[in-house]
């Protein structure tokens, strides 16, 4: 008996392959939107974590410095004593080769004589003379990869662009490792000695670290850090990729959160098809209750045709979602490079994890939606499964139930909400609580609304008004479920829209307040946000003594660890300026800066700093300077956009108490009174000449590159907007299709008693535009609710931003055309279809 009933099941299937060809392509948007973006910021991540490991080897500790890094007679005196541990000098960086794709590389400076207990590159097979990066200066060693990538051989020059100077490297031999995994790590590593590297990087007399192996651990290490001197601290050399995680894990969970988004309005669409398949065989299904087949066994048929959309749809879903991921790497590395740390990406890495998490989420989306239809199809008694009427007459009976239910659902969701916590899961819960408990509110609202509408719309286009108005209530189980399915895509764009303007105009307003200056001159960095490159000794002065220049202000931007998270420290000089460009949230800024003029161990920390470490006024931070670990007071607490992670500021002379580093990462002039700006510019590049190639950008220049930053951020989530109106696309036309097909006897009758196929395309395109009004005006409170929820609970808890939530009803107007489009182009395929199909035939059954 199984074996007909599965017969039965495949032929129905293929007996409407345009809905299960829809209903595989939801199941498939939806995985491929999860996988892709977690296959695109896996790849990074690990790309960073291979470089990391490449680069540490197999050292168990690192010797640190403060934010200049260490002074090399630590390493001499360490190597001098008796009980001397393992141990190799590191001095790393980064550079951007001139030539070929223009890839940023690490450089990684090593003494030869010390390496072989950490890293072994050069005893794989090279090309070239390898001995010469012991005799010759400014040679480096290079992967075979990297190099045909560059366009380079063993023997020739490699330029690199380092902090605005342009140098010229000599390719002393190429490596090519054995290890695959060891050949992708080197695919952006130039090795070379210290001296070259010290050179190469403006770091004489610095090292960056000391690499340890203690092989006794943690006693051995205590015994250690106990005679280290003032200013040197032992770290465990497994911390950097944990740090790193720690850093991202928000950005990849609000990512990995907006995809599953895709996957929940496909889940619509599946629980939309398996309801269609069990509307159109109501007749046989409850043929097949009368002959013998048991409530277990129907269960299973509906259960079993979903599972197998769900492999199918599924396992394109990862091929799909492979191919997504390739093109979404890129946008993923470069805000993962303009927010936290520079990495390259040449490939997609595919982890068997991501693909059976991506396996597992499709088919239990598939087997969740389809429960309830199954469910529908068991429990019904044969008399009642033959009558068509019987379903919409337990859906409109269901309604207020439904209604109740989705009120207590946004009650729960509400309560997650306002749950005081910084962790994530209970937002995204509450978040998704929310948009069930609207889909929930669906049936009830829509044959309410679709009632009232039947008046106006008489009104208006007559009989065929209200009767596009009736059939919308008359078959409430299928266009509930288009209406839920576009509501939760519509209001996911508006909410996600009004986040991103709310967002960007909070930054524009800070940018407005922040960027005072007239001026602002840097060294290029490789990453976007931070200005860790210094300008060239001497540099500043000349630039300060510009004619034209009434004010000026510089700034030192370094890394230090907090918690062992690397966070910007901001060293600035105000002296020549009485220009303040922060805002505070705590503190007085008289009372702050008057403190920070005085107090030798104070500093002020920013918003998302003080969120995540739960400090404010009063409060102490530790930070490992170069004369030993110290405890700087929190003065005050300041507005800032540029970094999630944190930032700290303290005046120049403060930083120089502190620390031995004297760079500049920029300066700031302020014009003086009838002076141009763009001849300032000018001025000031003239004034620099060829010494270093420097950023002199005007204050609209610099806001501009600001928000380009910030655009480039948010690309990303604009792309998964669109993929969720994709999937959202789908479902609708889906639902109206098998809506349309369902009724091909009903419209048949109406042709047959006079009906023209001109009014039947009317009667099918008013049903789906005011599907479409239904759907725009379900989203608009549920995209403003999702909006909110988005500013001031997750982004609040993700990143400790205050942000100003902006309404504009230009969003929401874009999002009722956008409904209002979406339902008409799903509608007309099945409006000409209805209109062109033969009454004879589709009465044939009558």
């Amino acid at each position: 008996m199984m074996r007909l009933l599965v017969r039965s099941s495949l032929r129905h299937l293929g007996r409407h392959p345009w809905l299960t060809a829809l209903s595989l392509l939801g199941i498939a948007l939806g995985v491929a939107v999860v996988v892709s973006i977690d296959l695109a910021s896996g790849s990074a991540l690990r790309a960073f974590e291979r470089s990391t490991d490449a680069v540490a080897g197999r050292a168990t500790h690192q010797l640190v410095g403060g934010t200049s890094g260490l002074p090399e007679h630590v390493y001499r005196d360490l190597r001098l004593r008796p009980d001397a541990p393992v141990s190799a000098p590191v001095v790393e960086g980064y550079v951007q080769a001139a030539v070929g794709d223009l890839r940023t590389l690490t450089v990684l400076g090593v003494d030869p004589f010390a390496e072989g207990p950490f890293r072994d590159y050069a005893r794989d097979e090279a090309v070239g003379d390898v001995g010469s990066l012991l005799t010759r200066p400014g040679t480096v060693l290079l992967s075979a990869r990297a190099a045909k990538a560059l366009g380079v051989f063993a023997g020739d020059e490699l330029p690199v662009r380092v902090e605005g100077r342009q140098v010229r490297l000599r390719v002393a031999a190429l490596i090519t490792p054995a290890d695959e995994d060891t050949a992708r790590a080197l695919e952006a590593l130039v090795l070379t000695d210290v001296s070259t590297a010290q050179e190469v990087l403006g770091k004489e007399g610095r090292l960056t670290r000391v690499d340890l192996r203690l092989p006794g651990g943690e006693a051995e290490a205590k015994r250690l850090e106990a005679t280290l001197p003032v200013g040197v601290e032992l770290v465990r050399a497994s911390a950097r990729a944990g740090t790193v995680e720690q850093m991202t894990r928000a950005f990849r969970t609000n990512l990995t959160a907006l995809s599953l988004l895709a996957l929940v309005v496909g889940m619509f669409l599946i629980y939309n098809t398996m309801t269609f398949s069990v509307v159109q065989r109501r007749g046989l299904l409850g043929r097949l209750r009368a002959v013998g087949i048991t409530r277990g066994e129907l269960f299973a048929l509906v259960l079993g045709e979903a599972l197998v959309l769900g492999v199918i749809g599924t396992v394109a879903g990862l091929l799909l979602g492979i191919l997504l991921g390739r093109g979404l790497v890129g946008l993923v590395t470069q805000t993962l490079n303009d927010l936290y740390f520079v990495v390259s990406v040449r490939r997609l890495a595919l982890e068997p994890l991501t693909l059976a998490k991506g396996l597992t989420l499709g088919l239990g989306a598939t087997v969740l939606a389809a429960l309830v239809p199954a469910w529908e199809a068991a429990r019904s008694a044969p008399v009642t499964t033959l009558r068509r009427s019987t379903l919409e007459e337990g859906t409109r009976s269901r309604a207020p139930r439904l209604a109740l239910l989705g009120l207590g659902v946004l009650a729960g969701g509400t309560g997650l909400l306002a749950w005081s916590t910084q962790a994530l899961p209970p937002a995204y819960a509450g978040l998704f609580a929310v948009l069930l408990g609207a889909a929930l509110l669906v049936p009830w609202l829509t044959e309410r609304l679709s009632a009232l509408a039947a008046r106006p719309l008489g009104g208006t286009f007559g009989l065929l008004g209200r009767m596009a108005a009736r059939g919308v209530r008359t078959s409430l189980s299928r266009t509930a479920v288009a209406l839920a399915a576009l509501m939760v895509a519509v209001a996911t764009t508006v909410g996600v829209g009004l986040m991103v303007s709310s967002f960007r105009g909070t930054v524009v307003a800070w940018l407005e307040t922040s960027l005072l200056a007239d001026v602002f001159i840097s060294p290029p960095s490789l990453v976007a946000r931070r200005g860790d490159a210094t300008l060239a000794p001497g540099l500043e002065e000349r630039i300060r003594a510009t004619p034209g220049v009434a004010g000026s202000s510089t700034i030192r931007v370094v890394k230090a660890r907090v918690d062992d998270i690397p966070t910007d420290l901001l060293a600035v000089d105000f002296s020549r300026t009485g220009a303040r460009p922060y805002r505070f949230k705590e503190g007085d800024a008289d009372a702050v800066w008057r403190e920070l003029a005085t107090s030798p161990d104070a500093l002020i920390v920013s918003e998302p700093f003080a969120f995540h470490r739960r400090v404010g006024v009063g409060d102490t931070v530790r930070l490992t300077t170069d004369r030993g670990p110290h405890d700087f007071r929190v003065a005050g607490v300041y507005f800032d956009y540029g970094s999630d992670v944190g930032t700290m500021l303290m005046e120049r002379s403060t930083y120089e108490r502190w620390y031995e580093d004297r760079g500049v990462s920029g300066v700031a002039l302020y014009a003086a009174p009838g002076q141009d700006v763009d001849a300032l510019v000018a001025a000031v590049r003239e004034r620099v000449g060829d010494t270093q190639a420097l950023m002199v950008r005007p204050n609209r220049s610099l806001r501009q590159a600001s928000l380009d930053v910030f655009d480039r951020t948010f690309t990303i989530t604009q792309v998964l907007r669109l993929l969720a109106i994709g999937v959202a696309f789908v479902g609708v036309l889906s639902a109206l299709m098998s809506l349309q097909m369902e009724r091909a006897r009903e419209l048949a009758v109406m042709r047959a008693m006079g009906l023209t196929p001109g009014q039947l395309w009317g009667l099918v395109s008013l049903q789906t535009g005011l599907l479409g009004l239904l759907a725009g005006v379900f989203s608009l409170p549920l995209g403003v609710t999702l909006a909110y929820i988005l500013v001031h609970v997750i982004n609040r808890r993700s990143f400790g931003w205050t942000l100003r939530l902006v309404v504009t009803p230009e969003t929401l107007l874009q999002a009722l055309l956008l409904a209002l489009v979406a339902s008409a182009l799903a509608g007309l395929y099945p409006a000409w279809r209805m209109a062109r199909a033969n009454p004879a035939l589709a009465l044939r059954e009558e």
